[in-house]
């Protein structure tokens, strides 16, 4: 599989290179404009972000970009105005094919997003706006308070903190990747233009010339935006329906489920099919290489100790990544995950992490139907083909199946083929790979 840096192409938008990515296979093309800064590449790092754009991706042909002066584009010249990173949006769906697509803006994306929906009509098929504003204000804040909160902003760009602004329960992992993202995606000077053009944007005026069916979400108890910014856009889009969905984060990736179910409704028609008996999961086994020679070495008391060690690491990455531990067999695990590069992301977190306490593992991991009544253990074929799998593994390696290997394209997961087997009992040759770290 090509790497996501291959993935990501060019536009020209006058003298810019603008960074973009499509990931995805639905019927509807969906433009997202990112709020603030953004990353193409290290995007993915983050499991519930991945997760995030995996689902938009499951349910359309997902066209990301970075805006100029932020992520993979070109810095040169800094941040612009809206009518250039209009032209930029354009440029990216020309270079993508797309005469007409869904735009989904989220905080500060949403002003430019319903800009071009007003200027450009026959381009937008409809607009998604979450978590934003046609005009910010923060009704709470003086000027000079306003001004003093930017300024703490700056001094502390990079080190995570200001994740707790949006997602006041942030945990370590979002707060580590957020400062890393916050470094990738743009400077503190950029952050500042950035910030005080957000302040000065005003698209009110035109919210009555945008006439997409638009979709507008808000969160019940958003950390940053007042309730009536989003009831405002509702009622100054012609054609506009608004909607609450439950959480406390103004991030889009954080308890996304409401969330993506009515994205996914308004786009297509259809919600997400409720889990039944018999559901798509990903498997995942992993197994200690070379435990019964460390018994004999270490002793029982000792290799007691160590085997307590390697399931605290396997459950803080299943934890991680959104696994559900289903069984724990002497030093191996079974588990399952709803998004395979989660489960291939968890698998790789494993290896590093056991390897750290000085041991190897091996993992296998396939995507299938499986049956699981009323949330029991998960039964059928796709449960052996993942063992079968994982038996194929040498110390330190990650197998997954051909099938989990072509859900996960533009991931930015990295691949190597491991050959074609015959699996035992299973009757058919199978071509497995290996996930490389990078």
């Amino acid at each position: 599989m090509e790497s996501v840096k291959s993935l990501i192409g060019y536009a020209e938008s006058g003298d810019h290179s603008i960074a973009y990515q499509v990931t995805g296979a639905g019927d509807v093309d969906l433009v997202l404009v990112p709020g603030f800064v953004s990353h193409l590449e290290y995007d993915w790092e983050e499991p519930r972000h991945a997760a995030f754009l995996e689902q938009l991706g499951s349910f359309s042909r997902l066209i990301r970009l970075d805006k100029r002066g932020t992520g993979l584009s070109d810095r040169h010249g800094g941040i612009a105005d809206l009518e250039t990173r209009m032209d930029d949006i354009r440029a990216v769906m020309d270079a993508v094919g797309t005469e007409s697509a869904a735009i989904f803006g989220y905080f500060e994306g949403g002003p430019l997003a319903v800009l071009f929906a007003a200027t450009y009509p026959e381009r937008v098929r409809a607009l998604v706006l979450f978590g934003t504003y046609g005009r910010f204000w923060l009704p709470k804040l003086s000027a000079d308070e306003r001004q003093a909160q930017l300024e703490d902003v700056i001094a502390r760009w990079g080190d995570g903190s200001t994740v707790l602004l949006f997602a006041p329960e942030a945990d370590d992992v979002l707060r580590t990747w957020w400062g890393n993202r916050e470094r990738l995606g743009g400077s503190p000077g950029a952050i500042r233009h950035l910030i005080g053009s957000s302040w000065i944007t005003d698209v009110t005026d035109v919210l009555a010339a945008a006439h997409a069916p638009a979709l507008v979400l808000s969160r019940r108890d958003d950390p940053v935006l007042d309730p009536e910014q989003a009831q405002f856009l509702a009622q100054q889009l012609p054609n506009a329906s608004l909607v609450e969905v439950p959480g406390s984060s103004t991030l889009p990736w954080l308890d996304s489920g409401p969330l993506l179910g009515h994205i996914q409704e308004f786009l297509t028609g259809t919600r997400p099919a409720a889990a039944g008996d018999r559901v798509l999961a990903t498997i995942l086994f992993t197994d200690l290489i070379g435990s019964t020679e460390a018994v004999r070495q270490l002793g029982d008391e000792a290799w007691a100790r160590v085997l307590e060690s390697h399931h605290a690491v396997v459950r803080r990455e299943l934890a991680r990544f959104e696994g559900e531990e289903i069984d724990t067999a002497g030093d191996g695990f079974l588990a399952v995950f709803d998004g395979p590069a989660r489960a291939i992301r968890c698998g790789l977190a494993i290896e590093a992490a056991i390897l750290q306490l000085g041991l190897q593992v091996r993992l296998g991991i396939h995507t299938g139907e499986v049956e699981r009544p009323h949330g029991g253990a998960p039964r059928g074929i796709a449960v052996h083909v993942a063992a079968r799998v994982s038996a194929l593994a040498g110390p330190g390696e990650l197998l997954v199946s051909a099938t989990t290997r072509d859900l996960v394209a533009g991931s930015g997961l990295e691949f190597e083929d491991h050959g074609e087997f015959q699996l035992k009992g299973l009757g058919e040759q199978r071509r497995v790979y290996r996930a490389l770290r990078r």
